[in-house]
């Protein structure tokens, strides 16, 4: 298995000389010049992501990080910590909002249990769980940070796994009862912001809810004191193992040079540790929606991406990430099968001043 260090010292920014073709190409396509806007600049990025203007998004699959909080017993969430298990086992049967999305999509999920309270079973399911559930991180840090590099580097592998059986495009989803909180913790860290700030409802909580969830996030980040400048240190004191999967899978996606969709709020959060770990990362980071948390958007804009959509989505497993596989695929159908100006003997859109 590939180790953190060797894979962060290794990920360089994306190719500008394939962006320029991608770009080139573009403009040769008989239509207005950047009428596509995002699908365009889309195409253009993931031609920089992979090294060529030939892009090819054929296979593609939403790795689904599922690990449990034991911030839970703070009673931050309005559902029980089983309900990760149940969810978990149900997407191997593929009976689960991303599922339903995905199979439209063409999209394979992969779940995989980083860190499920309990033994979970299910043949789709990839088995490797670091610890089972993280430790309350408002009594001290939420894991140890050889735990947290150990889950950083399973994301690594499951997408060297999917690299060598040919997958071209990784969306990111997670299954972790509590995970708002965690993801408004770290959030709250990086972006250097108040956790009343980022902190939303999550899966429906109640006012009285909700200033449960501010009020453990302000105890465990005063009490374990993370590092905002080092990103593995905040994951391990108040992150979860679903999290530093996913900052793992953004990290392996810019090393193997395969894009990676992030999802919502949770998703971004764990693309933002994945960029203070390794700022070259985002390179290779593409935007879905903005979630319909708090810090949604503003996540999103700090990562520098830019949302297909804005459907006030908040559901996470990767739902937002396979909603807009058909539009990049869209984009795709004009950028390979669209006549040229020169195909059709047609003078080219020329750049207005």
């Amino acid at each position: 298995m590939l180790t953190l260090s060797e894979v962060v010292s290794s990920i360089t920014p994306a190719d500008r000389a394939a962006m320029s073709a991608a770009k080139t190409h573009w403009d040769a396509v008989a239509h207005p010049l950047s009428s596509l806007g995002l699908l365009e600049d889309a195409v253009i990025r993931i031609a920089g992501m992979t090294g060529s203007p030939r892009v090819d998004l054929g296979k593609r699959a939403v790795v689904v990080m599922c690990a449990d909080n034991g911030v839970v017993a703070e009673g931050v969430t309005q559902t029980g910590q089983e309900v990760t298990a149940i969810v978990t086992e149900n997407m191997s049967t593929g009976d689960t909002s991303v599922c339903c999305m995905a199979r439209r999509a063409g999209a394979e999920v992969v779940p995989v249990d980083i860190g499920v309270a309990v033994p979970v079973k299910g043949e789709k399911i990839l088995q490797r769980n670091v610890r089972r559930g993280t430790a309350n991180m408002t009594q001290g840090p939420a894991m140890t940070r050889e735990e947290a590099v150990r889950a950083i580097e399973v994301g690594i592998d499951v997408v060297r796994a999917l690299k060598e059986q040919g997958y071209t495009l990784l969306g990111t989803g997670e299954m972790g009862i509590g995970n708002t909180t965690t993801s408004s913790a770290v959030v709250s860290v990086l972006l250097h912001k108040s956790p009343s700030e980022v902190t939303g409802r999550g899966a429906g909580l109640s006012s009285e809810g909700l200033r449960r969830k501010v009020d453990a996030i302000e105890r465990a980040v005063a009490l374990n004191r993370p590092d905002s400048a080092d990103g593995v240190d905040v994951l391990s004191k108040v992150g979860g193992l679903d999290l530093c999967g996913l900052a793992g899978v953004f990290l392996g996606g810019a090393y193997f040079h395969i894009p990676v969709l992030v999802d919502g709020f949770i998703s971004s959060a764990a693309a933002l540790a994945a960029a203070a770990i390794c700022p070259a990362a985002k390179d290779y980071m593409l935007g879905s929606h903005a979630s319909n948390e708090p810090a949604g958007a503003m996540v999103v804009e700090a990562l520098g991406l830019t949302p297909f959509l804005f459907a006030n989505m908040c559901l996470g497993e990767g739902t937002g990430a396979a909603a807009v596989m058909p539009l990049l695929d869209m984009g795709l159908a004009v950028y390979n099968e669209m006549a040229t100006f020169d195909g059709i003997n047609m003078d080219a859109y020329v750049p207005l001043a």
